[in-house]
């Protein structure tokens, strides 16, 4: 006889999002999972339970503003309105949904302006060093992620903060944002760019001597003698924010730790997908970040507790009536369909015992409007009031007869 399968904690969305402690929702995952989709409707479901709720994408794709119906979004929160032109909130009033998409340009750009007098300020962002690095260089986005995300908690005008990240694996990076910059900003060639500012102009021979002058032929030679003079008048110009935007990065990463943020960890019954979720789950837990659960979304629940190999003998038996048979047969592919996501979804458990998990069963087609994300939001919320006896036999029901 084979043992009871072990039932595992059901993730309870709404209160996740209903819990006034809960200010920040990091939404995680690899590409292709649907995570946009349900940051988005974890966002409106939020707001019409009584929320004042801002959704907040990171990934550079507009899947959101095309989930929320939107034509596009801005820098800013920008707020939601329901189909009838009228704002999208609570029956009671409170809570109201706005979104906005990160401009990673435009972020760095307002951080100087609201950091530096206005003449340095100018200085910085017309300077060509400067507008390569605020676009291209690595690790600026997760950087300005951070910032965007300090600047929304700072105002303390949401209720909730629900972030959805980038895909793949690089969705983690703003993790290591605060330490990125401080790397790249103690750096050695960062601390001779910017030594003219510290020693001021004249000293600078004096304290620096033949290395610097070796120095600046070496980098000149490689990114170019104009260049060279733009980057270091950019650190010069910028050398007075260097210990802010550490203080701030850190300040972040600090809220990403606190016990009023919830990271949900989004995926799919596939292998790749459910693997890139356990790595999150393991960065997560090794960061020390509060893990809520796993949203396993496009999952094939069985409708009826009928196994692949009767519904398939019985197909057999029904020579006279095709169409049964047909829907018997399909009946089977779906049983054994849920029995292997059964299967990967066990192998996660199994690995990580402790992760609360919630299943989305799949829709058909695009989701493209508000009501569409309001139904993936009520199937999310459903299948947080599966009981564990529920669970069990739902599980069995998915084993075929002996």
């Amino acid at each position: 006889m084979s043992p009871a399968p072990k039932v595992t904690a059901v993730l309870d969305v709404d209160a996740l999002i209903d819990d006034p402690g809960t200010r920040v929702l990091v939404c995680c995952g690899s590409g292709g999972v649907g995570k946009t989709t349900t940051s988005a409707a974890l966002a409106i479901r939020a707001a019409e339970r009584g929320r004042r709720t801002v959704v907040l994408t990171i990934d550079p794709a507009k899947r959101l503003a095309q989930a929320l119906g939107l034509q596009a979004l801005s820098n800013e929160p920008g707020r939601v309105e329901a189909a009838d032109g009228g704002a999208l909130s609570a029956t009671d009033g409170r809570g109201e949904l706005h979104a906005m998409m990160l401009d990673m340009r435009r972020t760095f750009d307002e951080m100087v302006q609201s950091h530096s007098p206005p003449d340095r300020a100018e200085k910085i962002i017309s300077n060509p060093f400067y507008q390569t690095i605020s676009s291209s260089f690595s690790g600026t986005q997760e950087y300005m992620a951070m910032e965007k995300l300090g600047q929304l908690a700072a105002t303390g005008e949401w209720d909730l903060i629900v972030v959805d990240t980038p895909p793949s694996r690089s969705a983690l990076d703003f993790l290591d944002a605060p330490q990125r910059m401080s790397t790249f900003l103690d750096g050695r060639m960062i601390r001779l760019l910017s030594s003219p500012a510290r020693a001021g102009g004249k000293g600078l021979r004096k304290l620096l001597g033949a290395g610097f002058s070796l120095f600046a032929r070496g980098v000149g030679t490689i990114l170019g003698g104009q260049l060279l003079a733009d980057a270091s008048a950019f650190v010069q110009a910028f050398d007075t924010m260097f210990g802010g935007f550490r203080e701030r990065a850190e300040a972040t990463y600090e809220l990403l730790r606190s016990p009023g943020t919830a990271f949900v960890v989004v995926a799919a019954p596939e292998p790749d997908a459910l693997r890139e979720a356990a790595y999150f789950v393991d960065r997560l837990s090794a960061e020390g970040m509060p893990l809520s659960g796993l949203v396993l979304n496009r999952t094939h629940p069985v409708l009826a507790p009928l196994s692949a190999t009767r519904a398939r003998d019985a197909a057999d038996g029904l020579r006279g009536a095709p169409l049964a048979a047909a829907v018997l047969r399909l009946h089977a592919d779906r049983v054994d369909l849920a029995d292997r996501e059964e299967r990967l979804l066990a192998r996660f458990t199994s690995a990580h015992p402790a992760v609360a998990v919630t299943r989305v069963p799949v829709v058909s087609g695009d989701i493209t409007d508000l009501d569409g994300l309001r139904e993936i939001g009520a199937r999310l919320a459903a299948a947080s009031d599966v009981t564990g006896a529920e669970a069990v036999a739902s599980e069995q029901s998915l084993r075929p007869a002996r």
